[in-house]
């Protein structure tokens, strides 16, 4: 490997998964402090969370296109560009904060497919309603985000998410108990949280003197409509992406749900490891996305194709060595998440498969954050669509539970589906990616 690219990569990933592992983390102690309040409490913020996310993350999706397109300007040197484009996706995320409001304060959809109880869709409803005011301040940071690793400074971002889990707990205890809003004080002390981080995390921007060459706050720019119809063009692609993959990953625990409440636990504890060890090759995928970035900005797409091998060799081999300590430690692991021993042994054969499941997921999450870099977003979502809803949801389900295959496998016919669909996906855009670099070499000889 090239140790001056390996070391950048390296050098960018880390703060990219410690301010990961911080989001994960304010969602754990969301989790732990409703299930002190009720069973009720607690199954409304999961409820609330997963309809928020699903919100959420396809708004984020689309603001993603900031990070690449600010890559290249950087590598390109193209810095009052950067400024202009930081504002147009301003405007993008107005928009879709708009939406996104508009959709948490009429959830009727996605209460109808949840079959909620009267009880629970009140609690539910509340929790969305409190968590609508985060929707905005929550993509004003994700601009920051997008700007920040655009120009090789995750550092901050990291900082900003830290403070933020550390005030998680503080402001939680405020709301649920000591003003008594129970599960929506979850959703409100994650609205205040994200209010005061977009303020603070801007407001240092607009103090650093290295920040000011971009002239990014410098002033007041109008929507200009072709700037950002071309964000969305590269953004949309990618909310569609995750949408696939929040959904895909929802209708599994719902069609799991089916199996009855030790299946259901069993694939919770299984699904909280996949997430966790999932931010290890997404940091190192977005530390290339912003590595080929700069060197496609820099016009020097051989760089760009050595530093997405070297990416994705590099998160394989983690990924590696993640896989083997879960398959090793497979009944340990199932052990510290629950003291239930029907549950725990149920869960502990569905880490085997996932030690294979994450292999899978890293070459997946690689090659798609690379293929970003590039600016390429269309041809990834049609291959999730396929991969992730064909062949893992409707593989699952046959695997799962009919017996058109062989014996219903339960749970583990779900994530053997998965894994499958994530391989699929891996290669197909594994190729895709060395011929978009291939055809961009051949371009720059040209």
């Amino acid at each position: 490997m090239s140790q001056p690219i390996l070391r950048r990569v390296v050098h960018l990933a880390w703060p990219v998964l410690v301010a990961q592992l911080a989001v994960v983390g304010s969602g754990v102690i969301d989790t732990v402090m409703a299930g002190r309040l009720s069973a009720l409490d607690l199954a409304a913020v999961g409820v609330g969370a997963a309809i928020y996310i699903t919100v959420f993350m396809t708004a984020m999706g689309v603001l993603m296109a900031l990070t690449p397109t600010v890559a290249q300007h950087f590598g390109a040197g193209r810095y009052t560009e950067i400024g202009e484009d930081v504002r147009q996706c301003a405007w993008l995320a107005l928009l879709l904060s708009a939406a996104g409001i508009l959709l948490l304060r009429h959830p009727e959809p996605f209460i109808l497919l949840a079959q909620l109880t009267p009880a629970m869709e009140v609690k539910v409803r509340a929790y969305l309603a409190a968590i609508s005011w985060g929707i905005a301040p929550g993509l004003a940071f994700r601009l920051f985000y997008g700007f920040m690793s655009g120009i090789g400074r995750p550092r901050a971002i990291m900082a900003f998410n830290l403070l933020g889990l550390a005030a998680k707990v503080p402001f939680n205890a405020l709301f649920m108990y000591e003003m008594g809003m129970g599960a929506t004080g979850c959703a409100a002390s994650t609205a205040t949280i994200s209010w005061l981080t977009a303020i603070f995390a801007w407001s240092w921007c607009a103090r650093q003197q290295d920040c000011a060459e971009f002239g990014v706050l410098s002033r007041l720019t109008f929507p200009r409509p072709a700037a950002m119809l071309e964000l969305a063009r590269l953004g949309l692609p990618i909310g569609l992406t995750l949408l696939v993959d929040v959904t895909a990953f929802t209708f599994m625990a719902l069609f799991i749900a089916r199996l009855g409440p030790t299946m259901s636990a069993a694939h919770q504890v299984t699904a909280n490891l996949t997430i966790l060890v999932f931010m290890i090759p997404l940091s190192i995928g977005h530390a290339s996305l912003v590595l080929v970035g700069h060197a496609l900005g820099a016009g020097d797409p051989a760089t760009a194709r050595r530093t997405g091998l070297i990416g994705i060799a590099l998160g394989l081999a983690v990924a590696l060595l993640v896989s083997c300590g879960l398959w090793l430690g497979a009944e340990k692991i199932a052990a510290l998440y629950t003291p239930d021993v029907e549950v725990s042994a149920v869960a502990a054969g569905l880490i085997l498969i996932i030690a294979a499941y994450h292999l899978a997921d890293a070459l997946q999450t690689l090659v798609v954050n690379i293929l970003r870099g590039y600016k390429r977003t269309v041809v990834p979502m049609a291959v999730y669509v396929v991969s992730l809803w064909g062949v893992g949801l409707g593989g699952g389900y046959l695997l799962g539970l009919t017996d058109l295959l062989g014996p219903a496998r339960g749970a583990a016919g779900f994530w053997l589906a998965a894994t499958a669909s994530l391989l699929l996906a891996g290669l197909l855009v594994l190729a895709y990616f060395l011929e978009v670099a291939r055809t961009a070499m051949v371009r720059e000889r040209q």
